[in-house]
């Protein structure tokens, strides 16, 4: 059985200040750091990572980089998703080539396809690395179609297609698919602020924004959850509860990025279209971060 763990953290990609180049020894940096305080699995290229800013070659360069630095200490699942199926099929066998240990796929965005189409697509992809372990990714906030339970109770019945991150933000949502879907299929949260309600109704833990800053309190919240101490894990999530919403106060990533600069990382600039948060989101960041001791 395929066990990502816990905590997952999407990962940042850095970048020169003038966001033109990867920085991959802060990559390297980082990625060490975070599978030191609490992750369990570094999520590389995802939303957070600015993927759809980033070549194919950045990113398999990243693939490497991240792999190297954190053997033996976390996981690493490739974001190879794309709304492209036959591209999204040469990404993920490229990854499986490379020994990674999993492979994030989004919801095809833009193309909208049907329920069946989205069953057809991650099908295929799957079928064409039957050894890597799939997670798929719903977030129709981004992609304008939303991945539904029965479809992804059908999907979960091919073998290494063995997780969802459920990004929806749909509690009643997340309940179906527990409802249709083996105890062994593991379901993450999309949202840090909706992983202890997740963790309620069955699922596993979280693909986190929130694990760059406080990855191991997220730890002992899953694991105080687990263990039946209920009321100290909903001390931690109220604690962190501030962080969580402070961070997507505008579109992510660009606040934990932002985060990150006033801890002191070299992370660089955004991509355009992304920019930086206009002042009065930082200082409301930058307060709450230090309100939990963050600076």
């Amino acid at each position: 059985m395929v066990n990502f763990g816990r905590v997952l953290t999407a990962m940042i990609t850095p970048f020169s200040e003038d966001g033109e180049q990867v920085n991959y020894a802060a990559a390297e940096k980082l990625a060490v750091h975070l599978a030191e305080n609490g992750t369990d699995t570094l999520v590389v290229c995802g939303t957070t990572g600015e993927s759809p800013t980033l070549t194919w070659d950045e990113e398999f360069e990243l693939f490497q980089v991240v792999k190297n630095a954190v053997a033996g200490k976390a996981k690493v699942m490739a974001g190879t998703g794309s709304n492209s199926t036959k591209e999204a099929i040469a990404a993920t066998q490229k990854a499986a080539k490379m020994g990674l240990d999993g492979s994030l796929q989004v919801v095809p965005y833009y193309n909208k396809p049907p329920q069946s189409g989205l069953y057809h697509h991650f099908r295929a992809i799957a079928q064409a690395s039957p050894d890597l372990p799939i997670m798929l990714y719903n977030v129709p906030g981004r992609t304008s179609q939303n991945l539904l339970p029965e479809t992804v109770a059908h999907l979960a019945e091919i073998p290494n297609i063995v997780a969802v991150k459920e990004a929806s933000g749909n509690l009643d949502q997340a309940s179906q698919i527990r409802q249709l879907t083996p105890s062994e299929f593991a379901i993450y949260s999309g949202d840090d602020s909706l992983t202890l309600p997740l963790m309620a109704i069955g699922g596993k833990g979280v693909v986190s924004v929130a694990s760059h800053l406080v990855g191991s309190q997220l730890q002992q919240m899953i694991q105080a959850f687990e263990s039946g101490q209920v009321q100290a894990a909903t001390q931690i999530h109220l604690k962190l509860f501030p962080l969580f919403k402070a961070l997507f106060l505008t579109t992510n990533p660009i606040l934990v990025k932002t985060a990150l600069k006033i801890q002191g990382w070299d992370v660089g600039s955004l991509r355009l279209p992304l920019c930086d948060p206009d002042e009065a989101v930082w200082t409301t960041l930058k307060n709450v971060m230090d309100e939990l001791a963050l600076l």
